[in-house]
């Protein structure tokens, strides 16, 4: 299977997986006070914020030049994946759209496994790729948490600006969690939609 293949079915079951995880949360609810519940979705819109952020970072240096090139500088000299450790951020800022800290949580572990497969696929790929080369950066770089300390940057970069602006509309979509979760939450403050469990 061809990576591009492989990245295709990849966010298909994605999509189902999100599917899933929305229709599971419209019977859930925030089992904090008001407050709580709050502070958590502004937490939320702050991850997401962040995730956005940093995926449009990490397009700067990636942006065409995947399977082109072993990147190494900017946040890819941290770890080697920074775009899925964003991507995951922002999933956890989403599901702190419910008001529960522990749902937050779950979706940050669930989009971490789900990349962790993607990663080690994408791993033996640029391994025949690039070979010798990217077993050196594997080395030197983590695959997934970052290591500040090894920061590197480049003096100057070659930037896609298509491919940025397709990201920015890409990490958009995260921000639409914020209504349609306000939206479950009037429902089931008017008794219209039930609520089957209560999280924290």
């Amino acid at each position: 299977m061809t990576l591009s293949r492989y990245q295709s079915l990849r966010r298909l079951a994605l999509a189902v997986l999100i599917t899933l995880v929305f229709a599971a949360f419209l019977l859930v609810r925030s089992a904090w006070g008001e407050e709580g519940h709050e502070a958590i979705e502004i937490a939320g819109m702050a991850l997401i914020s962040i995730g956005i952020v940093g995926r449009m970072w990490c397009t700067l240096y990636i942006g065409g030049h995947k399977s082109k090139d072993i990147i190494d500088s900017g946040p890819y000299s941290v770890t080697r994946n920074p775009l899925y450790l964003f991507s995951s951020i922002a999933a956890g800022g989403v599901g702190a759209q419910t008001g529960s800290l522990m749902l937050g949580l779950l979706c940050f572990a669930a989009s971490v496994a789900a990349f962790s497969l993607v990663i080690r696929r994408e791993e033996r790929h640029l391994g025949g790729l690039f070979g010798a080369a990217y077993e050196a950066y594997k080395a030197r770089v983590p695959r997934f948490w970052p290591s500040p300390r090894l920061f590197l940057d480049s003096a100057k970069l070659d930037i896609s600006t298509s491919r940025l602006y397709r990201t920015l509309g890409d990490g958009l979509v995260f921000f639409l969690a914020v209504p349609a979760f306000e939206f479950v939450e009037m429902l089931q403050h008017g008794q219209m939609m039930p609520t089957v469990l209560s999280l924290y």
